[in-house]
């Protein structure tokens, strides 16, 4: 005989009665609002039926809730919002931002808010004491050499040599530089820096001063 195994986590049907509490409603008025019957909602309340995804997102939008509240009164993690952005990259329209070692060219910028910056960067530095101080700032980075050839140098490891088509993932509050390896006076890579942080734009900005 199968052992049902007893969780904390409410089930949809007692986060919906418990909806339903909390506004003084009756399932005709819940039904009425939103456009569910109800002897849908009287099944899922009875734990005898769920909803599926669409069902939900009626049921968030006509009651005016957070999707979130139908799956976990009690959790926790932060609300993952359901967006639809979307943001066409390319050189002209890129914010150029120039240094004595870099051109970066910051791509999508008109997207605020992003987990995710997206750059394309001309490396001209041959050497750290040219470079200067390795640099640091929150979060993590992924670097894939789309021309020439590179070297990596971070705090904790052995510099590294890279060639076109190779690529790097690091954490970028390691101290980290980026140089043109030997023989190759220019060198282009494509960067993607991430950050659980707010303000990740802000700190990359910074950083050039």
């Amino acid at each position: 005989m199968a052992t049902r195994v007893k969780t904390d986590q409410p089930t949809l049907g007692t986060l919906l009665k418990a909806l339903r509490s909390r506004n003084g409603w009756t399932l005709k008025e819940m039904s009425d609002r939103s456009g569910i019957p109800v002897s849908t909602l009287s099944k899922v309340e009875h734990d005898r039926l769920t909803l599926t995804y669409d069902k939900l997102l009626q049921l968030s939008q006509r009651l005016n809730i957070r999707m979130s509240e139908l799956f976990a009164e009690n959790d926790a993690s932060p609300e993952v919002a359901v967006t639809a952005r979307r943001s066409i990259g390319d050189l002209d329209r890129a914010v150029r931002v120039n240094t004595p070692n870099y051109d970066y060219y910051y791509l999508c910028t008109e997207l605020r808010r992003k987990r995710m910056i997206p750059i394309i960067t001309r490396i001209r530095a041959k050497s750290v004491a040219e470079f200067g101080e390795l640099v640091h700032h929150p979060g993590e980075e992924f670097i894939y050499v789309v021309a020439g050839q590179i070297v990596v140098h971070t705090e904790f490891y052995d510099p590294v040599t890279l060639d076109e088509g190779q690529s790097i993932y690091i954490d970028s509050n390691m101290g980290h530089a980026y140089l043109t390896a030997e023989g190759c006076d220019e060198a282009v890579v494509l960067g993607v820096c991430s950050s659980a942080e707010d303000g990740l734009m802000d700190s990359l900005m910074n950083l050039h001063g």
